[in-house]
């Protein structure tokens, strides 16, 4: 069992390393009061997708700290 979790692992992180080679043009985003941010697509997928755990994480820690009270 421990063999095929570290080939998934594998196989996992040579798809995103093959992802993140295909995306690799520049895109900007736009922000209010004509603050823009250019990045590589694939550096601004993988800062939302971080920001999205950070706040889920965020919003379920909040949700069990209230049930304890």
């Amino acid at each position: 069992m421990y063999f095929f979790i570290w080939l998934l692992n594998i196989i996992l992180f040579l798809f995103l390393v093959s992802f993140a080679a295909k995306n690799t043009e520049i895109i900007t985003i736009h922000y209010y009061f004509g603050f823009e941010w250019q990045a590589p697509l694939i550096v601004a997928l993988l800062a939302f997708f971080a920001l999205g755990i950070i706040l889920g994480y965020f919003f379920c820690l909040i949700k069990r700290l209230r049930k304890k009270l």
